[in-house]
């Protein structure tokens, strides 16, 4: 779901919304209530309907083809090398790639590697999908990762394959509006997943990813 959370966010990324994830959003916040405490950062309905009244709606996902992630010789490249510093979306040409980036601003007891200021080899997570505290270590690396709270596969079929390549390239290194660590095996369930096919497994977390 295309939904932009802020004025900076809807002159960059305005584009288009599943109708079933416009009924799921909205019932997955008026269902918390008094059952579940909403995860901080979650919107009101109110907040909610305003940010949906802001984008087009879709009935159906398009199927328009040519989606290629990967960047090796003969393959599409087309959000760019996955985690590149090269970049003017914010974070960007800081010497540091994405998926640090977002580990150092999320985790708390953030430890780099010795000698370094960016590399990131442990810290906490509070998991904004499993509502878990989870522990990371570099070493096994695979059990945190980095999500596109918009997958790029649905992004590239909800109207991303029409804009230029800085600007995907942007996208899939937004650190403000678009990324989130969270538990491995959660992020692999959820795979290209929309908000119409998809919430996290904390009820309680439900409003503050559709606002996402």
């Amino acid at each position: 779901m295309g939904v932009p959370t802020g004025a900076t966010l809807d002159r960059r990324w305005r584009w288009l919304a599943g109708s079933s994830a416009v009924l799921i959003a909205l019932s997955g916040c008026s269902a918390i209530g008094p059952r579940a405490a909403p995860a901080p950062g979650s919107p009101s309905r109110a907040q909610l309907e305003d940010l949906l009244a802001r984008v087009r709606v879709l009935p159906t996902r398009p199927r328009p083809g040519g989606y290629e992630r990967g960047c090796k010789a003969g393959q599409g490249c087309v959000f760019g090398p996955a985690w590149t510093d090269d970049h003017d979306a914010p974070g960007g040409h800081d010497g540091c790639d994405t998926r640090n980036n977002v580990l150092a601003g999320q985790l708390t007891g953030v430890g780099f590697r010795p000698g370094s200021t960016c590399v990131v080899i442990s810290g906490h997570l509070d998991d904004p999908y499993t509502g878990r505290r989870l522990s990371f270590e570099k070493a096994d690396a695979g059990a945190v990762q980095i999500d596109h709270v918009y997958p790029l596969a649905a992004a590239w079929d909800m109207g991303a394959a029409g804009w230029p390549l800085d600007r995907r390239i942007g996208f899939a290194n937004d650190l403000d509006f678009n990324l989130l660590a969270t538990e491995g095996r959660t992020n692999q369930d959820k795979g290209d997943s929309t908000p119409a096919e998809w919430l996290p497994p904390a009820a309680a977390n439900h409003c503050f990813y559709a606002a996402k």
